[in-house]
């Protein structure tokens, strides 16, 4: 370079460097103009929120495992010519506590607290007319048709309260004990100090302290496991009096002093109940159309050495306690109110409220075992039974004594059961908000885009084999030659294949001096 081009070299330099300076304050300001001009621009409408198609909606009430449909009364068979002043007096009954709630029921069910509001009303309506009383119910409930989900009917039977001859003294006569609970049962959440314990659900027995273990079963308790230690109520003659008592739930004792003494259900085993009278029609001993409680009495008087074995096989055993009723009194059922003949019945305390009415309708052999007898009317749920389960599922009670005990025996039939919804669970106004689903596509549109059942078809959706990662090849099918031709070629979607597993590497752990490098630089 010559000298004089080296000499101007640090002028040279100086004005590059200004002409990028002033290039560089050019773009910023161009830049900041540009922001400016985007930001004064209005921004695009932002799009509407789609809702869902079908918002979820709180239904008026939902039974466990049952489906149920408003109807009119009109339609309820033989709902006008009820007594529905017999069934209003039983509903009053049930009344009593159930208007008295302050606090909503601990378990949340169907119906909820919504009966509070019709009790409320009766408690202060005496009435003495037939045709006021079903204006009562017609005017402060709504009928719906409630049955077990895919099924049409429900399913009644019957039960009563025995009446057997007893002894307040053990004897020759009189040996089978009635052990009221003993001190040692133990179930968890309950106090010995709790009335009536749940009828299902594990019951244990209590060794010193903390240790439990199952409680007796039938055959050990019949053996004497709690023999002498003053459990006995009373004694009765033979064990299968005191079967029937324990099926029932009840008894009335006549004393061989001439007095009666009223139990009850106090307690159970913790066992689940097992019907001996289908272990009978399992057996062949007696045919399933002729099977009742009066057949299976008459099988164990007969055959008494193959009925304690029989017996045995319900390990369930049930615990009673001595109540305070009279001869004229009828038993008490789990709501804790007397029992009305014809008008109570047991349901599933884990689905239904007490106090709720039912009208069953149905042809049952309440004259003889082979006669139909309509039987259409309103009843009151006031019991339960650990047997009793569903949404439709009712045993009716027919009162006390042998008369009561016949029919109740021979009832295992269907029957159509109508639910009394109070107003204010209306599921008809609540179903008038529910979204209607979309309208169905077009025949032409259902033929491009078949539906089809990979289960109930498998031959046109084959299985993606593991192994080769492709769809075994399925013969082609022939149609026969009378099939017509499709007009319509449906779409089939090319199967897209399944990616290639991933390679298995095994983790490399890192060098013992990379580790001492990487912890010296942090």
């Amino acid at each position: 370079m010559a000298p004089e081009a080296r000499a101007n070299s640090p002028g040279l330099a100086r004005l590059a460097f200004g002409v990028i300076a002033l290039a560089w304050s050019l773009a910023s300001v161009d830049a900041a103009a540009a922001r400016h001009a985007r930001s004064q621009r209005p921004s695009p409408p932002s799009p509407p929120v789609r809702h869902l198609p079908y918002p979820e909606l709180e239904l008026p009430f939902q039974v466990s495992g049952g489906q149920y449909a408003p109807v009119a009364w009109s339609e309820i068979a033989g709902w006008s010519e009820d007594d529905h002043l017999a069934a209003y007096k039983a509903f009053r009954i049930s009344c009593r506590p159930i208007a008295a709630q302050q606090k909503p029921p601990a378990d949340p069910k169907a119906l909820g607290a919504s009966l509070r509001d019709p009790c409320r009303v009766a408690k202060g309506l005496e009435l003495s007319d037939g045709a006021k009383a079903k204006a009562f119910f017609e005017e402060h409930f709504l009928p719906v048709r409630i049955s077990r989900l895919g099924e049409g009917e429900g399913f009644v039977t019957g039960y009563y309260e025995p009446i057997v001859d007893g002894s307040r003294t053990e004897n020759e006569v009189y040996k089978v004990p009635v052990y009221r609970r003993p001190s040692n049962l133990f179930v968890r959440g309950t106090t010995q100090g709790s009335v009536g314990l749940p009828n299902k659900g594990q019951v244990f027995r209590k060794i010193g302290r903390r240790k439990l273990v199952p409680y007796y079963d039938r055959a050990e308790i019949e053996d004497g496991a709690i023999a002498g230690r003053g459990l006995e109520i009373c004694f009765l003659k033979e064990q299968t009096d005191l079967l029937f008592s324990q099926i029932q739930g009840s008894a009335r004792v006549s004393l061989d002093d001439g007095s009666t003494v009223r139990i009850n259900y106090d307690a159970h085993n913790g066992f689940p109940y097992t019907a001996v009278g289908r272990i009978l029609i399992e057996r062949n001993i007696i045919p399933k159309d002729q099977m009742s409680m009066q057949k299976i009495r008459e099988w164990m008087e007969q055959n008494p050495n193959e009925a304690d074995e029989l017996r045995r096989q319900n390990k369930s055993y049930v615990f009673f306690r001595e109540v305070q009723l009279s001869d004229k009194d009828e038993a008490v059922g789990a709501q804790g109110v007397p029992l009305t003949p014809g008008r109570s019945i047991a349901v599933d305390k884990a689905l239904h409220v007490y106090g709720t009415p039912f009208f069953i309708e149905g042809e049952l052999p309440i004259e003889s075992e082979l006669s139909k007898t309509p039987f259409r009317r309103l009843m009151i749920a006031q019991d339960t039974g650990s047997a009793i389960v569903g949404p439709a599922r009712a045993d009716l009670y027919f009162g006390a004594g042998l008369d009561a005990g016949k029919v109740a025996g021979r009832l295992r039939h269907n029957a159509r059961f109508v639910m009394l919804v109070p107003k204010s669970l209306d599921p008809g106004e609540r179903g008038r908000k529910m979204p209607v689903p979309d309208p169905r596509p077009s025949a032409q549109i259902a033929k491009l885009f078949p539906q089809t059942d990979p289960l109930k078809n498998p031959a046109r959706q084959p299985d993606v084999t593991a192994a080769t990662n492709a769809r075994p090849a399925a013969p082609a099918a022939t149609p026969p030659a009378t099939a017509p031709a499709p007009a319509v070629q449906a779409v089939v979607a090319t199967p897209v294949p399944l990616p290639e597993p991933r390679p298995k590497v095994e983790a490399v752990s890192p060098h013992p001096r990379h580790l001492r490098r990487y912890r010296h630089r942090r």
